[in-house]
């Protein structure tokens, strides 16, 4: 007859606990749950319209059709997708030419590895919606500042903005839309 070798119930306790708490933190550290009570709101202005040191003219022309401030060329509203977001989206060309999308009165649920992107897929409400805008063409302008607040994010020089039609607020870990917005031209 063979022998049974048992176990010691100490190692195998040990072997569960050791499992357990790098599952936890491996697991805490990929969701960060505590992201959800923690709010971070950023309040930025557009920026300034830049300042000429040419004196200033006789007459205005009112022939001039020459914006000197910024221009919207497009804005929407958020929509709510994996977490409920609100706010106002606007493509906006600045005084100097650049551009960039704003973010105004946003509202969304903070989030590990959360991005502003500009894309062109539609956006759809519900969970149709949650995971399209990776499907097609993006630009990822950058990390959200914050969840809650109005930001400003630079579109590169070699972005077509024609080509994008809407932004997500895009969860880069779980490949999720928290909120998106459809950018209708002004």
């Amino acid at each position: 007859m063979g022998r049974v070798r048992k176990v010691p119930v100490r190692s195998l306790v040990i072997t569960v606990l050791v499992a357990a708490v790098v599952g936890g933190g491996f697991g805490l550290y990929w969701f960060q749950p505590w992201k959800l009570w923690q709010d971070e709101t950023v309040e930025e202005a557009l920026p300034p319209v830049a300042e000429t040191s040419a004196p200033p003219a006789a007459a205005p022309s009112s022939t001039s059709t020459t914006p000197t401030g910024p221009q919207t060329l497009a804005s929407g509203e958020l929509i709510s997708h994996e977490h409920a977001t609100s706010g106002t989206v606007k493509l906006v060309r600045l005084a100097d030419g650049s551009r960039i999308v704003r973010l105004e009165n946003l509202d969304t649920s903070n989030g590990p590895d959360l991005r502003v992107w500009l894309t062109d897929a539609p956006v759809k409400e519900g969970k149709a919606g949650w995971h399209v805008f990776d499907d097609g063409q993006y630009v990822s302008l950058g990390r959200l500042k914050g969840n809650k607040g109005s930001q400003n994010y630079a579109l590169p020089e070699d972005v077509d903005p024609a080509r994008y039609t809407s932004v997500s607020i895009w969860c880069d870990r779980f490949d999720v839309s928290f909120g998106a917005a459809e950018l209708a031209r002004v």
